[in-house]
């Protein structure tokens, strides 16, 4: 296959990922707006995000971390010079031990649920912990089907099936979304505090209810799961007590690195962080959620899309060992990719956070109040955007070329460079200085990833980053401006009274801005653009 099929082959994977991204995305802040609609920013929020925190963080330290630091690139190889049959032998040995792992992990979880919502979040409300501790039983078994959709996912990207990966996040999100509008109780009136009749009444829905969100994360959960095993359905799998496989191995020791890295991220990160969220007042673990949740949609939608479509490439390139330049052109394939779609879509929601929060979250018991903290998180959390795109390439990079060492190392780097920044500013800046630490340690980890990479790799070759970068960077520019000059009039006109003025006014603004930074970027002669617009147009000629 030559480089210019190869390009292809990633551009269209990267695009069936990231209409994937975008479902899920859109689904996702569709379950953040259901959650914030029925139950505001409030403690029983808080207790939710503890319920599902907890599983997702023992899913992504044991689970999660092995497909892209060790499924894929071992699976990749497995299938390149083994053949599907030794895949098949593969992932049933994987499938035994993940369910089996996960059976004491759940038990775990249920008897000690009190105990392990209080380290992570010690400085919550003792009614704030209990109900966390209830709603961690519901949420508890979902590591089932969690661990299976990794592994099974894993296989399918490894035999280039991205369609099946790419929307099961959409399977869960819309399943969380359905259950809460269905079976939400309705508001009740609530007298606060009891035994003072002249204290106004309260609307609200019973803390109890929340336990309709956690069930719901539990059967998309299970979907999610189900679609892969769909995708996997001409797979030869089998239940085994026999875990002998000369690449579960190899798995391990690549695994090894991960997860001492995703150990720290999550028993010293996460838990730091929730717990001084929680220390700077009642909401903020929710807002930094739904910050989280906004930032997690333009990355989704471009920085993990392309790098998951690129990794298995990346793998089969490193394990032919002669496709030296071949893997430095996929690389800077996904980098100038990166750089041409997450500039403008960073500095477009920097300049629509406030439009944006309003349309999605400003509904029910969620404020004008809310909106402008949540916005200014956001911004803050954008500034580290870009970079955290081109990182995850550059991490992907290391896994695929067998090295899961150095990423380690350089995540435990960053994880001081955040530690510090976020204990330096928590005192003047309270909330906001987790997100502006989030953003120093992807710039640090960035940067030293690329200077380390390079020197392995002698050198990125002629891929021309530096001048895309000036380019993209010139167009977002003039977008920007021109974007941040015309909100004022577009408000003006449109006015953000109701949902369709709100969902009009953030259309005009996303088409203004497409349109401004796409003729800047065509006026500076952004090659990656044209080459782009010219594959469209040789997919439809096809059709």
């Amino acid at each position: 296959m030559t480089q210019a099929q190869t390009n292809a082959r990633v551009a269209r994977a990267s695009s069936i990922n990231g209409l994937g991204n975008i479902a899920s995305r859109v689904l996702g802040l569709g379950r953040e707006t259901a959650l914030t609609y029925f139950f505001g920013a409030s403690a029983v929020t808080d207790a939710f995000q503890i319920a599902i925190i907890i599983p997702k963080a023992i899913y992504d330290l044991l689970i999660g971390g092995h497909v892209n630091g060790a499924l894929i690139p071992v699976m990749s190889e497995v299938v390149t010079l083994r053949g599907r049959d030794a895949l098949w032998r593969l992932l049933s040995v994987l499938m035994s031990v993940t369910l089996s792992a996960l059976a004491v992990l759940v038990l775990l979880l249920n008897l000690f649920a009190a105990d392990i919502v209080r380290l992570t979040a010690s400085g919550a409300s003792p009614q704030t912990l209990a109900l966390a501790s209830g709603l961690l039983r519901v949420t508890a078994p979902a590591l089932f089907f969690l661990g299976l959709f990794a592994v099974f996912s894993g296989a399918l990207i490894a035999l280039q099936r991205f369609t099946m990966p790419a929307f099961g996040g959409v399977l869960l999100n819309g399943a969380v979304v359905l259950v809460t509008v269905a079976f939400a109780p309705p508001v009740q009136v609530l007298l606060a505090p009891p035994h003072t009749p002249l204290q106004p009444i309260m609307l609200a829905r019973p803390p109890e209810g929340i336990a309709v969100v956690a069930a719901g994360w539990l059967v998309g959960a299970l979907a999610q799961m189900c679609l892969q095993l769909y995708g996997l359905r001409d797979a030869k799998l089998r239940l085994t007590r026999r875990w002998r496989d000369p690449a579960l191995r190899s798995i391990a020791l690549l695994y090894a690195p991960v997860m001492f890295s995703l150990i720290v991220d999550t028993l010293i990160t996460r838990a730091v962080t929730y717990n001084l969220a929680s220390q700077t007042g009642t909401g903020s673990i929710a807002y930094m959620n739904w910050a989280t949740t906004l930032i997690q949609f333009p990355q989704g939608l471009v920085g993990t899309a392309i790098s998951i479509a690129v990794l298995p490439t990346l793998a089969a390139q490193a394990a032919r060992l002669t496709d030296a330049q071949a893997f430095k052109d996929t690389l800077g394939l996904g980098v100038r990719l990166s750089l041409l779609l997450m500039l403008p879509a960073a500095v477009g929601l920097f300049v629509l956070a406030v439009p944006t929060v309003d349309l999605l979250f400003e509904h029910g018991a969620f404020t004008a109040a809310d909106t402008a903290i949540t916005a200014h998180a956001l911004r803050l959390y954008l500034f580290g955007l870009p970079f955290a795109a081109v990182d995850l390439l550059l991490v992907y990079a290391f896994y695929a070329r067998k090295d899961t060492l150095t990423p380690a190392l350089i995540g435990v780097f960053s994880l001081v460079v955040y530690m510090l920044t976020a204990l330096l500013l928590l005192e003047p800046l309270g909330l906001f200085s987790l997100m502006i630490a989030d953003s120093v340690k992807h710039i640090a980890h960035t940067l030293v990833s690329a200077w380390l990479l390079g020197r392995r790799m002698g050198g990125y070759g002629t891929q021309h980053i530096a001048q895309t970068l000036l380019k993209v960077g010139g167009s977002t520019a003039i977008m920007g401006v021109v974007l941040r000059l015309a909100l004022p009039l577009l408000t003006d006109v449109i006015g953000t009274e109701g949902v369709l003025q709100e969902a009009a006014l953030m259309s005009a603004g996303v088409l203004l801005g497409g349109a401004v930074y796409a003729a800047a970027a065509y006026t500076l002669r952004v090659s990656e653009l044209r080459w782009l617009v010219q594959l469209i147009q040789n997919r439809r000629a096809k059709i």
